[in-house]
């Protein structure tokens, strides 16, 4: 393993035609507390309400934007409309407690063919997983359909119960892309094992074969698609392409939020090592690090339970240029950090006064941030300068 993650400084290293980067042993303790209020240089619009717990967002080239709804449902939003009818041709989901569609996002090529990807909970049998499929998106008027539905894999990872699914999708500039997976909160252990899907982000081609230099590929004991593992439940899933690394954030339980830059073939310790108690209060384990396990950059004591990740590059806000911003739902705030040259500085939190649950936060091409509030009633919201 690399030497894990410097503050001071980060060693891009090429692989697969990215690159990824290592910090330093120490990761930055962060209490709730210590992350003062921004100020408030912005104002808010809604651009969209009364979603049905919206959970991800992408943008179209033509200007729209599509919406998952957990419950099952695609929604398109154009000219600053929620169209009525939802997209048909969406694969029906397991739709119960954390389980339902989760991530959409645009094939690097979407204006030449037109395809999507969506990652849901899948049932047979009494038994459910995590899935990810495309399709071919078609506008019309009305609300739009997907065509040449196809599933390009499916986790294993079956369980009865409906927690910690992942689920968050990014494309690389090599073409393959990364899709992360919970470890099913009862299967804790499960992610630190190759023979399973559970708490692992995995990588795939976009047709779903899997690419030949996968970490533990050939490997008898290692499912082929794993990329990284010892993971608990990812929720933001990001490639920086200015550095060229792969940032995660995944929930801990009573703390231990973790943001991680992402590495080949590497082990991220849950739930040997954690910054965090069980929700009984009984410790889950005596080890913060243990060697051959990387230690996060960022760890939240209490949680803030993280879900949506992106990086600013729009134009709007010149201060916020190149900074992370995380949703939270624990806090209902957006978290911002400061990030110079892939150096974490001080965070910062926005919107509180919503006090809303947020689920994603996106950089629009337009320049500005946006959002999605969490639960019945969720809205998509529009960041701009004051």
């Amino acid at each position: 393993m690399s030497n894990f993650m410097k503050t001071t400084a980060i060693a891009i290293i090429a692989v697969i035609g990215i690159s990824t980067a290592s910090a330093a042993a120490q990761p930055l303790s962060q209490e709730i507390g210590a992350a003062p209020e921004a100020a408030e240089n912005y104002q808010l619009t809604d651009i969209a309400t009364g979603l049905d717990t919206p959970w991800s967002l992408a943008f179209l080239p033509d200007g729209s934007m599509l919406v998952t709804e957990k419950p099952g449902r695609l929604r398109v939003i154009r000219d600053d409309t929620l169209l009525a009818k939802a997209v048909g041709g969406v694969p029906t989901v397991f739709a119960k407690g954390q389980a339902g569609l989760f991530d959409v996002v645009l094939h690097p090529e979407f204006s030449e063919n037109g395809m999507i990807y969506l990652s849901y909970a899948h049932q047979e049998n009494r038994k459910n997983t995590l899935r990810l499929a495309r399709a071919r998106f078609e506008p019309d008027t009305a609300g739009g359909s997907l065509a040449d539905f196809e599933v390009l894999f499916t986790g294993q990872s079956w369980r009865t119960t409906s927690a910690h699914y992942g689920g968050r999708i990014v494309f690389l500039p090599d073409g393959t892309l990364l899709m992360s997976t919970g470890e099913g909160y009862r299967f804790r252990e499960q992610a630190q094992k190759l023979d399973n899907h559970f708490g692992k982000i995995v990588r795939l081609n976009d047709d779903g074969t899997v690419p030949d230099d996968n970490p533990f590929v050939g490997q008898a004991d290692a499912l082929p698609e794993i990329w990284s593992y010892g993971h608990r439940n990812p929720q933001g899933l990001i490639f920086d392409a200015e550095n060229g690394i792969v940032y995660a954030h995944e929930h801990g339980p009573r703390g231990g939020d973790e943001v991680n830059i992402i590495e080949k073939g590497t082990n991220y310790g849950w739930p040997v090592i954690c910054y965090c108690i069980d929700y009984t209060g009984a410790a889950i384990t005596p080890y913060t690090r243990l060697e051959g396990m990387a230690q996060s950059i960022v760890h939240y004591v209490p949680s803030i339970a993280p879900s949506g990740l992106t990086i600013y590059t729009g134009d709007k806000f010149p201060d916020w240029q190149g900074d992370l911003f995380i949703g939270a739902l624990a806090h209902q705030h957006v978290r911002r950090i400061d990030l110079e040259n892939g150096v974490f500085g001080a965070q910062e939190k926005l919107f509180t006064s919503l006090d809303k649950r947020i689920r994603d936060v996106r950089t629009g091409p337009d320049g500005y941030l946006y959002f999605l509030t969490d639960k019945a009633g969720g809205k998509v919201i529009q960041v701009s300068p004051k």
